[in-house]
């Protein structure tokens, strides 16, 4: 039977790439819901591309563009994020793929976890923000969550080898982003628009930037904690400009398995969708013949202050992680609107953690609590 999908974002760059490999393979995938906050145009025209039974407008101030533009179609549009969250427990839903920016995605993949579903998680804040509750929540619900960061489903893919046997550590690689050979002085007067040229990847200008800062490294690190289950310790980035090596694994005996692949998001998101089976989503081949040398660099903390900033939240606990992403919201939003330069993200970050109202073990509350503080008080220390 075809595979029912749910896409939280599918506007975005995990959604419509996901929407590309099921393009691709219309025998075993079926979109039920899309949802999107303000890519009005785009959502309508995947809806009729589709045959999409339920689409969810998060902006409710964009509702009625939606609706009026399907009412001759078959689809079903509803509006917010309460929609949202009753609709990914239907049973018709069979895989929820969490590819929302940014803390908004967490209530929605808390209630698709609440309804036992298999989520493929492509949105990292959820993990950085509520990682106990999250996967406290899988487990008390027999849920599944597949990661979809290709870091994170290359050390899946590795762990599958593993026979079982104890991780020794874990090897996160990174590009080193577009600032990887500038100097300190030079990144300080970087620009919003060199930030968002990335080498490698094509990605969202939200994820770009915390590329171009390393914060998403920083992420990827908790999150690799909380799926995994390996303490920051045993959690190594290591810097890797032709991102070939996805990321790897290394046992007590010495060995290390890397998963390989070219830089394209449809690999992990396809193995996510048809797991356990592989399935082929038109990504380009390793030529090993003409590949070249692979290089790997320490990372610099002093460069790159907010892959320092991630260790220190995760080491914190509590809602050390959801005060970090809150900030760097903020931060983001605001450096992308010319409003403060790059090293003011950090220097935002630091002060969120620094000043924060520790919780050591926080309720659900206490998380949405702490986000709509730190981000306020961000907020106020930009103006």
């Amino acid at each position: 039977m075809k595979r029912k999908i749910a896409i939280l974002g599918s506007t975005g760059s995990i959604g419509t790439q996901t929407l590309d490999v099921v393009r691709r393979h219309r025998d075993l995938f079926e979109v039920e819901l899309i949802s999107a906050r303000n890519s009005t145009v785009l959502l309508v025209r995947q809806a009729l591309e589709f045959d999409v039974n339920n689409v969810v407008v998060c902006n409710p101030d964009k509702y009625s563009e939606v609706a009026d533009a399907l009412s001759g179609s078959d689809s079903k549009v509803f509006e917010g994020i309460d929609s949202l969250c009753s609709l990914v427990c239907s049973p018709d839903v069979d895989i929820v793929v969490g590819a929302m920016v940014g803390f908004s995605g967490l209530r929605p993949t808390l209630a698709a976890l609440e309804a036992g579903k298999i989520v493929a998680l492509a949105n990292k804040e959820t993990l950085v923000a509520a990682g106990g509750i999250v996967t406290d929540t899988m487990r008390a619900h027999n849920a599944v969550i597949l990661p979809v960061d290709s870091e994170h489903s290359a050390i899946f893919q590795c762990l599958l080898a593993a026979q079982g046997n104890a991780v020794e550590k874990i090897h996160l690689t990174a590009s080193g982003g577009p600032f990887r050979t500038w100097s300190r002085e030079q990144i300080a007067a970087a620009t919003k628009d060199q930030a968002l040229r990335h080498p490698n990847w094509s990605m969202g200008s939200k994820v770009t930037i915390d590329s171009s800062t390393m914060m998403n490294k920083g992420f990827e690190v908790i999150e690799a904690h909380w799926l995994f289950d390996v303490s920051p310790e045993r959690i190594n980035v290591v810097v890797h400009p032709e991102s070939v090596i996805h990321s790897m694994v290394e046992f007590e005996d010495g060995a290390v398995i890397a998963q390989m692949a070219s830089p394209d998001m449809r690999e992990p998101i396809g193995f996510a969708l048809s797991f356990p089976a592989r399935i082929s989503v038109g990504n380009a081949r390793l030529d090993f013949d003409t590949l070249g040398s692979l290089t790997f660099e320490k990372a610099d903390t002093d460069r790159f202050p907010c892959l320092a900033l991630a260790y220190e939240a995760l080491r914190r606990g509590g809602n050390a992680g959801c005060a970090l992403n809150a900030a760097n919201e903020v931060a983001v939003d605001a450096f992308l609107h010319d409003r403060i330069g790059f090293y003011d993200i950090p220097r935002i970050c630091e002060a969120a953690l620094d000043g924060l109202n520790f919780v050591a073990s926080p309720t659900p509350d206490d998380i949405f609590a702490t986000n709509d503080e730190v981000a306020a008080r961000a907020r106020e220390s930009i103006r």
